[in-house]
């Protein structure tokens, strides 16, 4: 090799590789054999300085890499801060570098202001002039409430126009519930990347749902986080705060008495809190979010009718609540049943109607194909009620036609003392019955024909095989407790005594065995003892939660497509080896989780696959896929369960369509 000391000279690190010394020279056989360092103010100055000096070393057949260098260039040309000029701008013209995350704060385009809202000194703060809204001896009521699962229902169905509303109306009627007037509202947005048309469709939406609300939307901010967020990841928060005079506060618990009425103000919008239920029935749904909506919805697909938005009950409910004629006044988006219970005292109870009030069809479709009781959904679904007041018996038909100027109302039930048996203090009466009436797929023919009783689908008894190595218990016991979860988890084995997942499970009342590999002979009568275990508590899916025995090919084949696993690599599997490290050392780009049928020979038919970006490191991919199995794990469950999944008989994963 020539040319080494002149480099060295320019300053320059070489790093050897594939050389050796020999005879007082520096020889190579070829291969990767150095690397040039240099080390300067800039990186543009620093890869010039490279390329100089690689340029100056010399040997039969040398070649390298111009290349280098190039990709941090393009990053550092980008922006770090994105301004609201670049936000209408193409994605190469904003973006960010490497972990920092790039974000602008300021005065929202189309901001809406009221009375004693502004915004000045150049973007950093606005201010609010109570006494210039008209108050005296005002108390400040604030709230702050994120869209969840909602928003990504709304990403897949690439509908942003609805959401900004629906996030105004969880703040703005919580403010209500304690009898303020809303002042102005903030917002924050963050997201794996930017998307101009997205960000301005949500400003409008929420510029729009305040002028309806008579409050200000004074700012947002906008984050754009860099990886591991995905890019298609969003987040959307709201803060509001209202005022209301000293004195004013909705008297609520301590007024509530017994004969008292309720009456429900109508609604057909699903709230952002419930969406978790309804991703989970839309896995295992025939339909899409693109299909035609169920009933009589018109034109709309079924995505345009969950997202329907959320209502605002201000400024018109406003001066009825401060009539002093209503009680209590409570929104449903934690459902029916607990938004109702926040305002009664722990000494009453309530009886409800459900054919009292016009369900929406939606509400109809879900307890269907969800396979929910009516327990369940009053537990998550507000029912086509948004929220009910408390008012006294003899002045509810009064106060019930002052809003039924406004909009649908209803009298849906009285409070009354609590009942004799244990369970919810909120009865609804009748809900099943008004989900099968107003439901599109079960009109009756005949008003007169007895309404026959809907059969319960029966859920599917679940083992779990642990040793004490799994995270996935937990998960799986928390999803199999969710209303329209078609798994019951039955038993857990371990091989080892004392592991956590037994106390996990003991806390959790589901029964527990120890078969311990080290007191049985061979293989197969290790698992002949949790065959026979299995079949006395009746099991149908078996799930591995870090189960680290080899089963049987005998014990395979009896439970063929029954056995789910989850490995952490995406299909196919790594074998032979560290499913951490492995990928960093590869040239796959990509790592991840799979759940899996367990087949033998062959390593299985995928269910669920959970992609994850690049690590840094392997904790960092270790920490990632344990997350990302605690995500695949339940879902992969619930669809072999509903029998949306399901192993062929060609040995590959079968969906219903």
């Amino acid at each position: 090799l020539a040319g080494l000391r002149q480099a060295q000279q320019l300053g320059l690190q070489v790093f050897h590789g594939g050389t050796a010394l020999k005879d007082g020279r520096v020889v190579t056989s070829g291969g990767r054999v150095l690397s040039v360092t240099a080390v300067r103010q800039d990186l543009m100055e620093a890869l010039g300085e490279a390329n100089r000096g690689v340029a100056t070393i010399h040997f039969q057949g040398a070649t390298f890499r111009r290349d280098i260098g190039q990709r941090g260039l393009r990053l550092l040309r980008r922006p770090l801060c994105v301004s609201p000029a670049q936000m209408s701008l193409p994605g190469p013209h904003r973006g960010v570098l490497g972990g920092f995350i790039s974000h602008e704060s300021h005065p929202c385009p189309v901001c809406v202001c009221s009375t004693g809202g502004r915004s000045e000194g150049g973007g950093f703060a606005a201010f609010f002039d109570l006494k210039a809204s008209g108050y005296h001896d005002p108390i400040l009521v604030s709230q702050t409430k994120g869209l969840g699962p909602k928003l990504q229902v709304a990403q897949v169905c690439k509908r942003h126009d609805t959401i900004g509303q629906d996030l105004v109306a969880l703040c703005v009627n919580d403010l209500l519930a304690q009898g303020a007037e809303p002042l102005f509202f903030l917002s924050h947005l963050s997201c794996g990347k930017l998307d101009a048309e997205v960000m301005d469709t949500i400003k409008e939406g929420i510029a729009e749902a305040c002028r309806s609300a008579g409050c200000a939307f004074l700012g947002e901010e906008v984050t754009e986080v860099a990886a591991p967020c995905p890019p298609g990841l969003c987040t959307l928060a709201g803060f509001a705060v209202g005022a209301l005079e000293r004195g004013q506060r909705l008297p609520g618990l301590q007024r509530a008495q017994e004969g008292d009425v309720l009456l429900g103000l109508g609604s057909a919008s699903i709230p952002g809190p419930a969406f978790g239920l309804v991703r989970r029935i839309l896995l295992t749904s025939a339909l899409l979010c693109s299909s035609p909506a169920p009933g009589s919805c018109g034109d709309s697909t079924l995505g345009d009718v969950l997202l329907t938005p959320g209502k605002m009950f201000s400024p018109a409910l406003l001066p009825v609540l401060r009539s002093g004629h209503v009680k209590g006044f409570a929104p449903t988006a934690e459902g029916l049943l607990g938004g109702i219970s926040r305002v009664l005292p722990e000494h009453l109870s309530a009886v409800l109607d459900a054919l009292s009030w016009k369900i929406p069809e939606i509400f109809c479709w879900l307890y269907k194909e969800g396979n929910l009781s009516a327990e369940e959904m009053a537990q998550t679904f507000p029912c086509g009620i948004g929220a009910v007041l408390v008012v006294q018996k003899e002045l509810a038909q009064h106060v019930l036609q002052d809003i039924q100027r406004q909009q649908e109302a209803w009298l849906i039930g009285k409070v009354v003392a609590p009942c004799a048996t244990a369970g919810s203090r909120i009865e609804v009466e009748n809900l099943a019955e008004a989900l099968q009436l107003s439901s599109p797929q079960q009109l009756p023919k005949d008003s007169s024909a007895e309404e026959q009783p809907r059969p319960v689908r029966r859920k599917v008894k679940v083992a779990v095989l642990v040793s004490g190595a799994g995270t996935a218990l937990s998960a799986l016991i928390g999803s199999a407790r969710e209303p329209g979860s078609s798994a019951q988890l039955v038993l857990v084995i371990s091989n080892k005594p004392g592991v956590e997942e037994l106390r996990s499970a003991a806390r959790a009342g589901i029964p527990t065995r120890v078969i311990d590999h080290k007191l049985y002979g061979s293989r197969s009568e290790f698992d002949s003892t949790i065959d026979r275990v299995l079949e006395e508590f009746s099991v149908e899916l078996i799930c591995l939660s870090g189960f680290m025995r080899v089963l049987s090919s005998p014990f395979l084949r009896k439970w063929k497509g029954k056995i789910l696993n989850a490995s952490p690599s995406l299909f196919p599997l790594i074998k032979d080896g560290n499913a951490h490290q492995d990928p960093l050392e590869s040239e796959f780009q990509v790592a991840g989780c799979t759940v899996h049928f367990v087949l033998e020979p062959s390593a299985g038919a995928a269910i669920r696959r959970e992609p994850l970006p690049p690590a840094d490191s392997e904790a960092a991919l270790e920490e990632r896929l344990q997350e990302a199995e605690l995500r695949a794990f339940p879902l992969a469950l619930q669809l072999v369960a509903s029998g949306a999944a399901w192993l062929g008989a060609h040995g590959r994963t079968c969906w219903r369509r």
